[in-house]
């Protein structure tokens, strides 16, 4: 596979031109009475005209046919799909997921959208408040059928297999420990090479931006420069009656038939694109001195509430680095939070609990529901000699983390059967070291 190029910069102003149509781009407007190369000008929009222009998003598409030459969408099977948060009754535990078991491919042949299941969520999609959270199993490519999302924004991680993404903006190469957004409305379709499994993150009716830095200053966190952007590339493909265009809309699937591929934009412009993004060229912020910063300093991507400081979603990892800490219990406090906490774990081993909490599984910590370290963890962190040392080397977890209160579905806790029975057990070994007679603590410092 020739090596993908790209634009660089986060949420930019861009316009790309296929190589082959040079000047394909009109000079000077965006909707000329005919087109170069006699294309058609298509406008897709992902705010209200009249936002403020630091919010405006929308991009200019100049395409073989517009995307309008379809037949009527049709009701589909939805698969394990569902904006539904009433199929359970309400589960206040801690959850924990074992790594969830990929489809054999000499077994079921299950492309992204087939493959897509939806493990807990909250608000609703009419209102254009909420978000879900999917995991994605599939061991094929999807071939002529491509997928577009009226709902929300996809923020994809991969967890095992590449994924080359074929979408209206050019083509990305996406691969664990790298994420990619798409966002609504983008039409794409996914290539595998393996048995392929990943998380995904989505949010209705707000985009992802880069959070503020406030006191950290100009720099930090996940830089704009370091997201990536599609260079324009299309196909002149027909396949009559034989493409599938997969829409989710309003929680539900529908599809529809063309004659020609979508990926038939030859050159666009415009700030409303989809991205990827590399984890290793996060800038971490941590303790220098005493006490363990709260997870905040590890935001990647933000979807903004209309409550100023909160968030409806929060991409949140935890990436190598050093702790220094003096004093300091070093791993996640215990915690009790108005928010809800989805963790992944992309590869390794996750610090406050080195087994039960597998890659390709995961944990969820509801509302107030108490979490933190495993018992083990505790222990061995408790009585540690404080020097300077390296911290999740050879890791990557990550945590979606909401303001609202996830429902977890019916195959989140039944059908996938990844549930662990046992994950409170891994605090019950923790034991009273109170000393009512003493006020001085016992360890190494």
């Amino acid at each position: 596979m020739a090596e993908l190029k790209y634009i660089p910069g986060f949420g930019n102003e861009c316009a790309s031109e296929d190589p082959r149509c040079p000047g394909a781009l009109p000079e000077g407007q965006n909707n000329p009475q005919v087109c170069p190369y006699n294309l058609y000008a298509e406008q897709l929009s992902g705010s209200a005209f009249t936002c403020p222009r630091s919010t405006n998003k929308r991009s200019w598409l100049y395409r073989i046919l517009p995307s309008v030459c379809h037949k009527p969408f049709e009701s589909i099977d939805q698969g394990h799909v569902t904006h539904n948060w009433d199929e359970v009754d309400p589960d206040p535990n801690q959850l924990r997921w074992k790594p969830f078991e990929i489809p054999k491919a000499s077994q079921k042949k299950v492309d992204f959208v087939s493959g897509l299941h939806t493990l807990c969520g909250a608000g609703d999609i009419r209102s254009n408040n909420g978000l879900a959270i999917h995991i994605f199993l599939c061991n094929t490519s999807m071939g002529n059928r491509c997928f577009y999302n009226s709902d929300g924004d996809f923020l994809i991680v991969p967890q095992k297999g590449k994924l080359l993404i074929y979408t209206e903006f050019g083509k990305m190469l996406v691969q664990p420990n790298e994420i990619c957004v798409i966002q609504r409305g983008m039409r794409f379709s996914i290539d595998v090479f393996e048995e392929t499994r990943g998380y995904i993150l989505e949010v209705y009716g707000v985009h992802f931006e880069l959070p503020d830095l406030g006191p950290i200053g100009a720099n930090g966190l996940a830089n704009p420069r370091d997201f990536l952007i599609p260079v324009a590339w299309y196909e002149d493909h027909q396949v009559p009656g034989g493409y599938t265009v997969i829409n989710k809309y309003q929680g539900k699937l529908f599809a529809a038939k063309q004659n020609v591929s979508p990926f038939n934009v030859v050159a666009w412009h415009g700030n409303y694109t989809p991205y990827k993004y590399n984890l290793e060229n996060f800038m971490v912020i941590n303790s220098v001195a005493f006490d363990h910063a709260d997870p905040s300093i590890f935001t990647v991507l933000t979807a903004k509430s209309v409550r100023p400081g909160v968030a409806v979603a929060d991409f949140v990892i935890f990436p190598p680095r050093w702790g220094v800490a003096d004093k300091t219990f070093r791993p996640p406090y215990y915690h009790r939070n108005c928010m809800s906490e989805f963790m992944g774990l992309i590869k390794g081993h996750y610090e406050a609990k080195q087994g039960g909490f597998l890659p390709g599984g995961g944990s969820l910590h509801s509302s107030m529901t108490p979490h933190g370290p495993d018992a083990d963890c505790f222990e061995k962190a408790s009585k540690a000699n404080l020097a300077p040392e390296r911290i999740a080397d050879g890791t990557m977890a990550f945590m979606f983390e909401s303001s609202l209160s996830m429902a977890v579905t019916k195959w989140g806790l039944k059908t996938s059967s990844c549930l662990d029975e046992n994950y409170y057990k891994c605090w019950e070994p923790l034991k009273s070291h109170f000393t009512p007679d003493s006020r001085k603590p016992a360890g190494p410092n």
